[in-house]
């Protein structure tokens, strides 16, 4: 798996949820189809007077989720800015050549009222339930960081294995301290909440 894999997915889905926060801090989620994929850049369509295109231009920090037939979660963690004046009608027009439908939502000169946004930067969380372990991978796009995530266990380990037999997954081995295989974790924290000396923390 890489992240242009990833992307390629989100694209065989077609319609993501696409989640930002609202001027009271409150979680807002809607459906996007008007999505255009250049490479692993990411181009999709709002209307100005939306709230959605106003919680992204005060705060550009948006969250992308795509769910595949096989079990597949895709999360794009970014920021979104409008693109810029002298591009919009470009991709304005490439989104609507892919997507036919939008004409009969925004007919004729009504489509002026829309605007792009674009994503550059940002993280991929590529997690599978249909593999056994699960798969979890992380990637970076752009100029981003992974913030690590998960469980880790440290140095108080007393090596008694209760982790172990308590990982619905089976990935944890034996070791000085013993050690979680971070892309098959769940991250369930059974091993935490089971662990006799508070030995394994959450990243």
């Amino acid at each position: 798996m890489d992240a242009l894999t990833c992307i390629k997915k989100l694209g065989y889905v077609g319609v993501l949820d696409f989640a930002t926060v609202d001027d009271d801090g409150a979680p807002q989620v809607r459906n996007i189809s008007a999505i255009h994929y250049e490479g692993t850049v990411i181009y999709f369509l709002t209307a100005r007077g939306k709230y959605f295109a106003s919680q992204l231009k005060r705060d550009g920090r948006v969250q992308i989720l795509g769910y595949t037939r096989y079990k597949e979660t895709i999360r794009v963690s970014g920021r979104a800015v409008e693109v810029p004046e002298d591009e919009q009608i470009k991709w304005r027009n490439v989104l609507y050549q892919e997507q036919p439908y939008l004409e009969n939502v925004y007919p004729g000169e009504t489509k002026n009222i829309d605007t792009m946004f674009v994503i550059r930067d940002y993280t991929i969380e590529y997690f599978c339930l249909s593999t056994r372990p699960i798969t979890r991978e992380y990637f970076a796009v752009g100029n981003v960081q992974i913030k690590p995530k998960g469980y880790v266990i440290g140095e108080d380990c007393i090596g008694c294995g209760t982790c172990q037999t308590v990982c619905p997954q089976d990935v944890i081995t034996e070791g000085t301290p013993y050690v979680i295989d971070a892309n098959h974790c769940l991250q369930c924290g059974n091993c935490a909440e089971n662990c006799p000396v508070e030995a394994i923390r959450r990243l």
